[in-house]
């Protein structure tokens, strides 16, 4: 039960990183800096807010090796519960940081444009601005591959963490609601040119954010209830 306890205490930890810097590079840092079909105002912000920019590709960083640590350590808490589904929880999480890393490639080209190093006088504003809204956009088109295995993770973890019964059964539904929300979402950008615009863009991933932050708060605060495997095996023994 102390293993138990520590373990889970540790992905809660692990988790609240993956959240905090998640919810830091992914919405805060582009709300402040990023207007969205305005190439001239965006450019202007970047060169302005630099070292914000900086902090928020660091933060990304320190996300996705939390997150590369964290699903090894739900592995050891919730495998009990069922082998195929945790290798599958890992296995789903894991292919996205390499992804998620590597697509930070695209933010680093952003600084150096914006750097005003004396190699880029040869270019216009114009041309700088187009090619900092080109490399922004080819970062969000590399989250959308990433979010295929934001989602697809999901629905293992969510199985276990609904048959486990280590955490409460909500928070699994959520989990496992929430691969479904990550996955229109994933669609409907690619597929649907009016979606990002719709109510449901707006929505689709709320699922995902309520189970992984009450997942990650629960596991924190509360640790690990004694499993159903566990009581079983103690009734037996006695």
């Amino acid at each position: 039960m102390n293993t138990n306890a520590s373990t889970a205490r540790l992905a809660g930890l692990l988790y609240l990183i993956v959240v905090l810097t998640g919810i830091f590079s992914l919405a805060y840092v582009p709300s402040q800096l990023i207007v969205a079909g305005d190439a001239a105002a965006t450019f202007e912000r970047l060169v302005a807010g630099q070292s914000l920019f900086r902090q928020g590709i660091a933060a990304g960083f320190v996300c996705y090796t939390a997150f590369l640590l964290l699903p090894l350590v739900l592995y050891r808490l919730l495998s009990p519960s069922g082998k195929t589904a945790a290798v599958l929880m890992v296995a789903f999480a894991i292919v996205s940081v390499p992804l998620s890393l590597v697509n930070l490639g695209h933010k680093l080209d952003v600084l150096t444009l914006i750097s005003g190093a004396d190699y880029l006088h040869v270019f216009t504003a114009e041309q700088l601005q187009t090619q900092v809204m080109l490399a922004l956009a080819a970062y969000s088109s590399g989250l959308l591959v990433a979010k295929i295995f934001w989602g697809l993770w999901l629905l293992p973890f969510g199985y276990l963490v609904f048959t486990s019964r280590l955490l409460p059964r909500v928070l699994g539904l959520l989990l496992m609601a929430g691969c479904v929300g990550y996955l229109i979402d994933v669609a409907g950008r690619l597929l649907v040119p009016a979606y990002p615009d719709s109510l449901l863009a707006d929505y689709a991933t709320r699922p995902a954010a309520l189970g992984e932050i009450g997942t990650c708060l629960w596991l924190l605060i509360f640790g690990a209830r004694a499993s159903a495997f566990t009581s079983d095996t103690t009734r037996r023994m006695t």
